[in-house]
């Protein structure tokens, strides 16, 4: 059965009966990557994107994404959801306030739904009088009977030396921002953020290694709430060790609701409880005056940006063993072109006939190649898995710009297609995410001229120098003003915060032209992504990316006493010389590009040898 078909007459079954169901992405951490259970979205949609939110009316359904998956929507959605565009379609609330009758009641899980968001939508409804009414259950819940099961997996310790900071030294720091702030306890519910505080990892959410916990910080104690059968012998007693009480998972809700009715001599009735908005779910938002609550951004958010020096030395030395496992990568998958395709290669540009030598010769698909890839990594000290699912893409899919290939679909590599790889690895001391295009027959001028644009736009933000105080919001446009000019852009993001063994996509800084860019100043020691694109729908993509290092600037003057700042890049990967329209590109730019190989074969060449050796060398040959 349709899972529309399922839910509608449970929202009608209701007392008082659900108008609308708003059914959103995150779990109950307001995780942006969930785990296989928590994806109700994708279970009544269809659309495995990891950004959107549907709601179910009595005879619509319809489902709000942004621009990274409008393609991938419009492939997955039947033709009984509709799909509304952000940034080009009413918002979520609008549409539900315009649409709706008066007295209408929308239900959504409290769990699943942010402090921020349920206080938006509530003040859009009630120009109209609709309610929104948090479900006892959660209705999809109701209706998947194949649900996956909750992951069981043990909890690990982050060793201090890629840690940096001791738990003890973290929690010393929350508890002076608490006094600051004249708030006595913090509730923690985001899933990096608690791993991060207490030096634990898991493997609860795909390639992201954190574990379904909360943590609750006053001035005095530390709470980890989470399923004890997770917990080893030598994690309780680490915890112990740091005044870590554990608790089961489900006591945050009456322990939140302790702290709330606290004795007055605990103390003296003074001090607020410290709740980030737009992370804490509505489930644990408390039943107290706003004048109790301190809202605002979790301190936690920019303490874990904000790098350790031992944090970033294992960043640089992971990216450059990323760097062996991709650079091995293609020189492999540049002979496998030739051998198997006849294709002219990475270097060459001949045209071919583009067809494989013999039909009994295994082809080369999306997926086959990705999983070589992953081979490569698995190779590399102190792996642990992917930092997210591999974007693998030929052609048409590589302007799908987060597309997902499926063992049923995939396509097989075409060597006169463009090939876009977006991948990342997890490792003991540090998280990557890299992005290149190639070709391996004949590119043609215009795919020459878009990946060249592409190329100025990264250059021009690799190389910005910029005052303290800057946002991620001022300098998005760095890396747009080459495509501009061509009458191009992108729909995402230039750049993106990157955990330490942590989340591949980590705030609370970004590089965007997206308003919440401009919240937070780049500081020094921030890790940021460079990774500007162009996607053809139908035809290709393109997408060049590299992690970066905020640090500070020397220059020659120091206006108004600000301090200046600049980017190191940390990603070791060869751009495809064959791409690059050489009439494009500024003396200055080219001499960007030669250093960049420099540089690349410097770091990488020590640890590769053979063919892979010889392969990194002719790709970094000078421009």
């Amino acid at each position: 059965m349709d899972p529309l078909d399922a839910l509608r007459p449970l929202m009608a079954s209701r007392d008082p009966p659900l108008d609308a169901l708003i059914v959103p992405s995150e779990d109950a951490h307001q995780s942006e990557y969930v785990a296989d259970r928590d994806k109700r979205r994708e279970f009544v949609s269809g659309f495995s994107g990891s950004a959107g939110l549907a709601v179910i009316t009595k005879n619509e359904a319809l489902l709000w994404t942004d621009g990274r998956y409008f393609l991938q929507a419009t492939q997955q959605l039947s033709e009984r959801w509709k799909l509304m565009r952000i940034g080009e379609d009413p918002v979520v609330e609008s549409w539900l306030a315009d649409n709706l009758e008066s007295n209408a009641s929308v239900g959504v899980d409290a769990w699943c739904v942010s402090v921020s968001n349920a206080k938006r939508w509530r003040e859009a409804f009630a120009k109209k009088g609709i309610e929104l009414v948090k479900t006892e259950r959660n209705l999809v819940d109701e209706i998947w009977k194949d649900r996956p099961a909750q992951p069981v997996s043990p909890v690990t310790i982050q060793p201090l030396e890629f840690a940096g900071r001791s738990v003890a030294e973290k929690l010393a720091d929350i508890r002076g921002k608490l006094s600051q702030e004249r708030a006595f306890a913090l509730v923690v519910s985001t899933l990096d953020e608690v791993a991060w505080l207490f030096n634990l990892r898991g493997s609860d959410v795909m390639y992201n290694p954190v574990v379904h916990a909360y943590a609750i910080v006053t001035l005095d104690s530390a709470f980890y709430y989470v399923d004890k059968h997770k917990i080893t012998t030598e994690v309780e007693r680490f915890l112990t060790e740091n005044q870590v009480v554990i608790k089961d998972y489900e006591e945050v809700v009456q322990d939140l609701d302790a702290l709330v009715s606290r004795p007055e001599e605990v103390n003296d009735g003074k001090g607020l409880i410290w709740i980030d908005p737009n992370s804490c779910p509505l489930k644990l938002y408390p039943d107290i005056s706003a004048d109790e609550l301190l809202l605002q951004q979790s301190p936690i958010a920019l303490s874990k940006a904000l790098k350790h020096p031992a944090e970033l030395e294992g960043l640089r030395n992971s990216h450059v063993r990323d760097g062996v496992a991709v650079v091995s990568f293609f020189a492999w998958l540049d002979n496998q072109m030739q051998e198997i395709y006849g294709a002219p290669g990475y270097f060459l540009e001949t045209k071919t006939s583009l067809k494989r030598k013999s039909p009994e010769v295994e082809k080369l698909t999306e997926i086959s190649v990705s999983d070589k890839l992953e081979e490569f990594r698995s190779t590399q000290k102190h792996f642990r898995g992917l930092s997210f699912e591999t974007i693998s893409s030929v052609g048409a899919n590589a302007a799908v710009i987060h597309y997902a290939a499926k063992p049923e679909s995939c396509a097989e590599l075409d060597p006169d297609s463009i090939y876009l790889c977006d991948s990342g690895g997890q490792y003991l001391d540090g998280t990557t995410d890299i992005t290149r295009t190639v070709h391996f027959g004949k590119p043609s001028p215009h795919e020459k001229a878009c990946y060249t644009q592409v190329l100025k736009g990264h250059i021009a933000l690799d190389s910005a120098i910029f005052p303290n105080g800057t946002t991620g919001h001022a300098l998005d446009v760095l890396a747009r003003v080459p495509l501009w000019k061509s009458g191009l852009d992108y729909r995402h993001g230039t750049g993106h915060g990157v955990g330490s063994y942590l989340n591949v996509h980590e705030g609370p800084h970004l590089i965007s032209f997206k308003p919440q860019a401009r919240n937070v100043p780049l500081q020094a020691s921030m890790t940021v992504t460079d990774e500007p694109g162009y996607y053809e729908d139908g035809k290709f993509g393109v997408r060049l990316e590299n992690v970066l290092i905020v640090k500070e600037a020397q220059t020659a003057h120091n206006f108004s006493d600000k301090g200046y700042l600049c980017f190191e890049h940390i990603t070791w990967v060869p751009f495809q010389r064959k791409l690059i329209d050489m009439s494009l590109l500024s003396p200055e730019e080219i001499a960007w590009v030669n250093e960049y190989h420099v540089g690349c074969r410097e770091k990488l060449g020590p640890h590769l040898s053979g063919v892979h050796s010889e392969w990194l060398l002719d790709a970094t040959q000078p421009l």
